[in-house]
């Protein structure tokens, strides 16, 4: 992701109604944090300010994640898919690190069971 800016792509945010995913991932560990939805004036404003602006569906007002916890989320780098619909923060969490509100670094924390004939990559390099 450290290609030079020239200028930032247009977003495409009429794809989901006015809205497009925001993957946060930690900038040093690669970790996914979470995912919120972002319109087009929580993009501006996440710009702006260079932390992470979300735009909350069911409060429906713009939402600074960590504004009350303090586990802002500054921006390191961010990009765009390959279609222009879905952004990627790179960040660095301020704060306690803790990103969820359940009290974890990590909003994905619940496993979710898999056929027992999906086998995971580590099996896939154990037989390799």
């Amino acid at each position: 992701m450290n290609e030079a800016v020239t200028s930032n792509p247009a977003i495409d945010f009429a794809k989901l109604d006015g809205l497009v995913p925001g993957i946060v991932q930690d900038a040093a560990t690669g970790q996914v944090l979470m995912v919120g939805f972002l319109n087009e004036e929580s993009y501006r404003k996440s710009l702006e300010s260079g932390f992470v602006t979300f735009w909350s569906r069911t409060r429906r007002k713009l939402w600074m994640k960590g504004e009350t916890s303090g586990n802002r989320l500054r921006i390191a780098e961010a990009a765009t898919d390959c279609d222009n619909d879905t952004l990627l923060f790179r960040v660095v969490v301020e704060g306690d690190g803790l990103v969820c509100h359940e009290g974890t670094v990590s909003c994905f924390t619940k496993p979710v069971a898999m056929p027992s004939s999906t086998t995971t990559a580590k099996e896939s390099e154990a037989t390799a």
